[in-house]
């Protein structure tokens, strides 16, 4: 066992691909990820919110937030868990297509126990019509509750969405 990564020895995980069609323009999805506004909008899980310190939409651009727990329920449940309510979150673009791909590669960094690592987020924008397909992969992290926790909160973060676009299981 690796004492600086104690899951070092665990099976790999597999990626966990994501994908939901929104009544909306590839332009308008690729704002959510690239601009300050947009990614304040939905970023998060239900409960939370973030604050965009630093966003630079291009290739090895960085992106830098805090997550902050807002609602009673998500600063209780942090606080039950000795965790702080807001958090320091950075990351870079690593792909950067504009209205077509983007992956964003974040820094985990507040994992008890562990060295900071990188785990990285694919998105397509892919047009269908009136609709836009967004096809999320998500790779795992080094611990496997880690990578259930993400999914977790990426899924809960984009009901942001589901309820602003109308969505459907592309």
């Amino acid at each position: 066992m690796n004492d600086a990564n104690p899951h070092a020895d665990a099976a790999p995980q597999a990626a966990v691909v994501v994908t939901r069609a929104y009544r909306a323009s590839p332009e308008d999805l690729w704002a959510l990820w690239t601009t300050k506004a947009g990614f304040e909008s939905w970023w998060g899980p239900q409960g939370f919110r973030v604050e965009v310190h630093a966003l630079e939409p291009r290739q090895g651009g960085v992106l830098e937030y805090d997550m902050i727990a807002d609602a009673p329920e998500a600063v209780a449940a942090m606080k039950e868990m000795g965790q702080p309510i807001s958090h320091n979150t950075r990351g870079r673009y690593a792909e950067f297509t504009p209205h077509v791909k983007l992956s964003l590669v974040h820094v985990i960094d507040f994992v008890e126990g562990m060295d900071p690592y990188e785990t990285t987020i694919e998105v397509a924008f892919i047009p269908a019509g009136e609709e836009t397909r967004m096809v999320v992969t998500l790779h795992p992290h080094l611990d496997p509750h880690w990578t259930k926790m993400s999914l977790e909160g990426f899924t809960s973060q984009l009901g942001k969405l589901d309820q602003r676009y109308g969505w459907s299981e592309a």
